[in-house]
């Protein structure tokens, strides 16, 4: 059965059965391995997307769920890692294995989306279900708060990249913007 739907900003069909997870739509038709595959139970956060721009864990959602509607993975969150909380996760240096950070950027999108400057006790309810492995839960607090500030002032913050200028490689000794910007190890 034909599913249609807008990913990343694009049109999209994929002819899959109705019951397959997006998660395997995504990564396994689409070729787009940034949102990953942790739990399966929709209990880890590894897999979070956005569907109209709420945080949905992609791995218990059907494909004919998101029909006619818009999906963000982490690969279209920015065209060119600008976005705050990734701009906030480089800064903060969040990732150490990267895994589950796509998920863990997408729901931090989705909650500043909403909450423009969300109180720890939000960031930690908005949080609550994205597993970090690395225990980096401090470091992504705070930059969810850093986020929260470059949304509201961003001349104050970080440089946003051009997809032409070269990113500060002293900044990133400690990060891998590919984990970052595209979810991380495969």
């Amino acid at each position: 059965m034909a599913t249609h739907f807008i990913l990343n900003g694009k049109p999209q069909t994929v002819d899959v059965n109705p019951d397959m997870p997006l998660l395997w739509v995504i990564r396994d038709n689409l070729n787009m391995t940034g949102t990953k595959f942790g739990c399966g139970m929709a209990l880890c956060g590894a897999c979070t997307v956005h569907i109209n721009g709420e945080a949905t864990r992609s791995c218990i959602t059907p494909i004919s769920a998101i029909a006619g509607k818009r999906v963000t993975t982490i690969e279209g969150l920015s065209p060119n890692h600008s976005h705050p909380v990734q701009v906030a996760w480089i800064e903060m240096d969040v990732p150490q294995c990267g895994y589950c950070q796509s998920g863990q950027i997408m729901s931090a999108s989705s909650l500043l989306a909403k909450t423009p400057h969300p109180t720890d006790a939000q960031i930690d309810d908005a949080m609550a279900g994205n597993i970090c492995r690395c225990g980096t839960y401090d470091r992504i607090r705070k930059a969810i708060h850093r986020a929260a500030e470059l949304k509201a002032h961003p001349a104050q913050g970080a440089a946003e990249l051009e997809p032409s200028q070269p990113q500060d490689e002293a900044r990133l000794d400690n990060v891998d913007a590919d984990k970052v910007a595209v979810g991380g190890a495969e």
